[in-house]
């Protein structure tokens, strides 16, 4: 897995998007602007909703060369030919998802306590997303914001590429950075934005 691609790791969420936009325009947008890897994560769509509309983002990605992630779904993943997939905490486990998606394919991993991110290790994960760092409405099931301590703290003791993941905006990215994440995994700071290009271009300016 090439990391580098994940340094700005976009999310979709079609209900954060403006009125009048569609997601596939603001997903290619955002890979105008610089993002390479993205997770369709519409879990409200019936799977051949879903299915369709990853075969959409997927004939995208390739024009880009960028990868897809499809949340927690194997099975659209596999059919759509999906670089891999994202899972989320109460997914197969990880050894399992290997197995059925090989060595090839990347597997990325939601994780909310440090300790997990070892255990995604062993079981074959390339990366984690840590979350939530800050509050975010999306993330408010999980629980009061970690912070940057823990953060800290998940990222000195991890084997694997760690992405900070809830509330992250462009003037947060800095800290989250200091703190060891490898990059930044978000879904309003593009999609909300008026102009998800230039915002992305903002964020990886940021990150780099």
């Amino acid at each position: 897995m090439n990391t580098d691609d994940f340094r700005l790791y976009l999310i979709t969420d079609r209900n954060n998007l403006p009125a009048g936009r569609d997601l596939l325009t603001a997903v290619e947008q955002a890979l105008d602007g610089g993002v390479r890897a993205v997770q369709l994560r519409e879990k409200d769509l019936p799977a051949d909703e879903l299915y369709r509309c990853a075969m959409e983002l997927k004939s995208l990605m390739d024009r880009y060369g960028a990868r897809l992630l499809i949340n927690d779904r194997i099975d659209v993943a596999l059919a759509a030919g999906a670089d891999g997939v994202h899972l989320g905490e109460h997914s197969l486990p990880t050894h399992a998802a290997r197995k059925i998606l090989g060595k090839q394919a990347i597997i990325g991993r939601s994780t909310h306590h440090a300790g997990d991110i070892e255990r995604e290790y062993r079981q074959g994960a390339d990366f984690v997303t840590f979350s939530p760092v800050y509050f975010t409405p999306s993330k408010a099931p999980y629980g009061a914001p970690q912070g940057l301590e823990a953060l800290r703290r998940a990222c000195a003791s991890a084997s694997l590429p760690v992405l900070a993941l809830g509330g992250i905006r462009r003037d947060r990215i800095p800290e989250v950075r200091a703190a060891g994440a490898a990059g930044v995994a978000l879904i309003s700071a593009i999609l909300a934005a008026s102009d998800p290009e230039a915002a992305t271009r903002a964020l990886l300016a940021e990150i780099q």
